[in-house]
C-alpha cells in the first residue's frame, strides 16, 4: 500500500510523461486517459466500453502500473480531496485509490471508501466505518461519536468545551450523505463566506468542480462581502502548454501563457460551462491566472495540501484587487 503523498508523485509523473510522448504513442495514451475519464464503479458502460477498456489496460494501464512498482494493491488517500476525473482515470487502470475523511481530534478516520461491492463513490469518502456514529446538525456540520473522540485538547478546556458537545465531536467540516450511505464533505464550515449581498457561498464544491477541468490544477474561490465571487486560478501547465502547442502558440513562460489572450478566452469558457452547475450568486465572474502552482514549501498549503486561504489572500492581494476593481 502506498502512501497518498508518494503516490500522487507517481501519478503526476505518469501523466507528464504522456505529455511527452508523440505520434501513435501519444494518441494511445490520451485514448487511454479518456476512456478512464469516462469509468463508474458502480455501472457497467456497456460491452463496447468494457472491451476498449480492457485493450487499453493491456497496451497502456499496464505501464502504469509497472511504473508504480506493479506491486500496488490500494492507495488510502485522506487531508485534501482528491479530484474525481484522476479517481476514476486510475481506477479504470486498476489502480485502486480509496478516500477517506477524519480528524486528528477522532484518531483520526469516520469513513472511508473501500474494496467490498458498493463500498466506494468518487466523489465521496464512503461509509462510515463500525464503531462510528455520525450526524449532520442542521447547517450541515459533520458530528461524530465514539471510542476514538480525543478526550480534549491539551491544557485547553476551553477548546475542548467548544469541540466536543455531549460527547460529540463538532468536526468543523460540512457534509452530506449521499443514497444514505455515503459521506461527502463540501466545506469547512469556517471557509463559508458571505457576499455584501447577504448571501453565503462554499468555496469548495465549486473549487472542486471547476478542478475537473485538466486545465486547472489549483483554485481559490474568494468574495468575502465583495458584489460577486471571484476565483484565483493555477493552470495545469503541462495541459495548457500542449494546448498552446496545438493551437500553433508559442510557449515560452507561465507568466506570458497567463497574459496570453488566447489563453485567457480558453478560461473564460470554462469557468462560463462550470457556472451553468451553480445559482447565480456562487457563479464565478472575474478570475486571474497565477503562474507558479502553491505547494507547502512556498506557504500556501498545509502539510496535508489543504489551501492556507489567509495566506493566499495576503500573498495575492494586488490580485485579489485586480478582480475587484
Amino acid at each position: 500500500m502506498y502512501r497518498a503523498k508518494a503516490a500522487g508523485k507517481g501519478i503526476r509523473k505518469i501523466m507528464a510523461k504522456g505529455h511527452e510522448l508523440t505520434g501513435i504513442k501519444r494518441k494511445l495514451f490520451f485514448w487511454a486517459v479518456a476512456l478512464g475519464n469516462k469509468y463508474d464503479n458502480l455501472k457497467s458502460g456497456g460491452i463496447w466500453y468494457n472491451l476498449q477498456l480492457s485493450l487499453a489496460n493491456k497496451i497502456i494501464f499496464n505501464k502504469w502500473r509497472e511504473a508504480l512498482g506493479n506491486n500496488l494493491e490500494l492507495i488510502i488517500t485522506g487531508g485534501a480531496a482528491c479530484q474525481v476525473r484522476l479517481l476514476r482515470i486510475f481506477s479504470a487502470a486498476r489502480i485502486k485509490i480509496y478516500e477517506g475523511y477524519g480528524p486528528t481530534e477522532n484518531s483520526p478516520v469516520i469513513s472511508v471508501n473501500c474494496q467490498h461491492t458498493g463500498g466506494t463513490k468518487f466523489g465521496t469518502v464512503g461509509p462510515v466505518i463500525d464503531g462510528q456514529e455520525v450526524k449532520l446538525e442542521a447547517d450541515g456540520e459533520i458530528c461524530v461519536k465514539g471510542p476514538s473522540v480525543m478526550m480534549g485538547y491539551y491544557k485547553r478546556p476551553d477548546l475542548t468545551a467548544e469541540t466536543i458537545i455531549d460527547g460529540w465531536l463538532h468536526t468543523g467540516d460540512i457534509g452530506v450523505f449521499e443514497d444514505n450511505k455515503y459521506l461527502k464533505i463540501t466545506d469547512r464550515k469556517k471557509e463559508l463566506f458571505k457576499t455584501s449581498g447577504g448571501k453565503y457561498v462554499a468555496p469548495q464544491p465549486i473549487e472542486n468542480k471547476m478542478k475537473e477541468s485538466p486545465f486547472i490544477e489549483q483554485m481559490m474561490i474568494i468574495g468575502a462581502e465583495q458584489k460577486f465571487v471571484g476565483a484565483l486560478i493555477v493552470p495545469s501547465f503541462p495541459n495548457l502548454k500542449d494546448w498552446m502547442q496545438h493551437k500553433g502558440i508559442k510557449f515560452t513562460t507561465n507568466e506570458d501563457a497567463i497574459h496570453h489572450p488566447i489563453v485567457l478566452e480558453l478560461y473564460k469558457e470554462l469557468i462560463e460551462s462550470f457556472n451553468k452547475l451553480f445559482n447565480q450568486v456562487e457563479q464565478v465572474k472575474k478570475f486571474e491566472l497565477i503562474a507558479n502552482e502553491w505547494t507547502i514549501e512556498t506557504g500556501e498549503l498545509t502539510p496535508t495540501l489543504k489551501l492556507k486561504r489567509k495566506v493566499i489572500m495576503e500573498k495575492f492581494k494586488n490580485v485579489c484587487e485586480r478582480i475587484y476593481c
